[in-house]
């Protein structure tokens, strides 16, 4: 090639590679906008995202719950957003999840394919939480159910397992002798210890090392599956092959499914199929059965999945909860003082306290309640996704739309709550003093997807808190800061940030 001729095939090349760069660039914003438009007319509102990332950059993704309200104020009650390619609508209001997950449980059942479960699944079944809906799932749901109410959940039998549960917490809070702790893992571990003991057959000491590693790895892999790296790795599934933080979330679930594995595996040793002892041998019994019907649900696997989403899901919103109540009575002692009173006219020092007594203590089974509302415990559900094309509030939202409820927009709604930004167990009470069942009150979800331990959490959150303030006060630590209940921690639960507390022998 003569020297001449050089800047001219330069300028040749340089051409040729704009050009396929100006091709490739209008196709992938091609790509992008057939991926990203809707398919549908009345479409629900929402704002403009960017090309490839839709509205991720405006949702602050350590806390959504927020970014989520801010989107309900300015669009209302449903909301048309895009998580990369993913179409999302969110649902704000009761009167607008009521219709989506109650009357129209059907369309609104199912679950989308998150990346991230998706590739957690491959190791452990998907488990009722995230499974998708059809018939494997509403077998198993179905097989679920009954079987922890076959162990005890809702007699009388569950009941005096938390009693007795709540004796060992006792005790655990008074060798303390009044110094300052953290809270945090005495009632993780009173709590887990009742589904264990229903899926495992035991209960674990609270010193245990390897049952306080689980607890550890559970309260980190809520927080990271729930926050910025989890709801990343949804929404590009890529960065899995990439190092940081959220590789943690996958190594935390090998060590939950080694942790289930291995009582599994010592159950397999001496379980008998007529006489189950927990939930495992009641599946190993059921997989016995059902070993020669083709695409069974009954696979060990699969099992693990359900066990692990059983053991996170009957632990971490239990002890979050109580969590926040101490915090909530050590903040206001005018209301921790009426609990006392009510306990002390009701039950007595003594008398271990009951369900039954439930009925007589409208206070403190509104404080409960107010609670799990102001705590805002799961600000936004787990995402679900609509099953065929369907309408809501009068926008239409095609088959396969993923659907986030928000219910700290029902928890926080200044239509229901007359004042929703204090804590107020008032919003639970009638002027004579009596409890009122608020129908907008949705902490465990509804519809379909309703959480299956409801009524073995309510017995739980009652026994606990009334067992704790039958016998200690709880106060701030002197020359401490005092704690706040106005920030939180966000994951698949809204935690309180560490705190300390000192409980004083009553």
């Amino acid at each position: 090639m003569e020297l001449s001729a050089f800047p001219g095939f330069l300028f040749t090349v340089f051409d040729r590679f704009t050009v396929l760069a100006v091709f490739f660039t209008v196709f992938a914003l091609i790509l992008d906008f057939m991926k990203r438009r809707k398919k549908c007319r009345n479409y629900p509102p929402g704002p403009w995202g960017l090309p490839f990332i839709g509205n991720i950059h405006q949702v602050d993704l350590n806390n959504p719950h927020l970014s989520f309200a801010k989107l309900w104020k300015k669009y209302g009650d449903v909301v048309g957003v895009q998580f990369g390619w993913t179409n999302t609508v969110i649902l704000n209001s009761y009167e607008t999840v009521k219709e989506a997950l109650v009357k129209k449980s059907e369309d609104f059942a199912d679950r989308p394919n998150l990346p991230m479960y998706q590739y957690m699944m491959k190791t452990a079944g998907e488990g009722i939480a995230f499974a998708k809906y059809g018939q494997w799932w509403k077998e198993q749901r179905r097989f679920s159910i009954s079987t922890l109410r076959n162990f005890g959940v809702g007699k009388k039998s569950s009941e005096m397992r938390i009693i007795e549960e709540a004796g060992f917490l006792n005790k655990e809070l008074e060798d303390q002798k009044g110094l300052p702790l953290d809270p945090n893992f005495l009632l993780t571990c009173a709590t887990s210890n009742i589904i264990c003991s229903t899926v495992f057959g035991e209960r674990f000491e609270y010193k245990d090392k390897k049952f306080l590693a689980l607890l550890h790895v559970l309260e980190e892999s809520f927080v990271l599956e729930g926050a910025i790296w989890g709801q990343l790795l949804n929404a590009f599934p890529f960065i899995r092959h990439f190092p940081g933080p959220h590789n943690k979330i996958f190594e935390n679930h090998k060590k939950g499914i080694d942790f289930v594995q291995e009582i599994v595996t010592e159950h397999k040793k001496s379980w008998d199929p007529n006489e189950p002892r927990d939930f495992i041998d009641a599946f190993l019994a059921e997989q016995e059965k059902m070993k020669h019907v083709p695409e069974t649900s009954f696979v060990e696997y699969k099992m693990i999945g359900t066990i692990l989403n059983l053991f996170a899901g009957g632990t971490e919103t239990s002890s979050t909860t109580l969590r926040w109540a101490l915090l909530y009575m050590m903040i206001h002692p005018n209301l921790q003082s009426k609990v006392h009173e009510e306990i002390d006219r009701v039950i007595g020092k003594e008398r271990k306290p009951m369900l039954e007594d439930r009925e007589e203590m409208p206070y403190t089974n509104a404080v409960i309640h107010e609670t799990q509302r102001f705590g805002n415990i799961a600000p936004i559900s787990i995402p679900h996704q609509t099953s065929r094309d369907t309408e809501v509030m009068g926008y239409r939202i095609p088959k396969g739309t993923m659907i986030i409820p928000n219910l700290t927009s029902i928890m926080f709604d200044e239509n229901v709550w007359s004042t929703p930004h204090q804590f107020n167990p008032g919003h639970f009470l009638n002027p004579e003093g009596q409890f009122v069942k608020q129908e907008a009150f949705l902490p465990f979800s509804a519809g379909r997807r309703v959480c299956p331990g409801e009524q073995l959490a309510r017995a739980e959150l009652f026994l606990f808190f009334t067992c704790m303030l039958q016998r200690f006060t709880f106060h701030l630590p002197e020359n401490k800061p005092r704690p706040s209940y106005k920030e939180a921690k966000f994951g698949i639960t809204l935690t309180p940030l560490p705190y300390q507390l000192c409980a004083k022998l009553r």
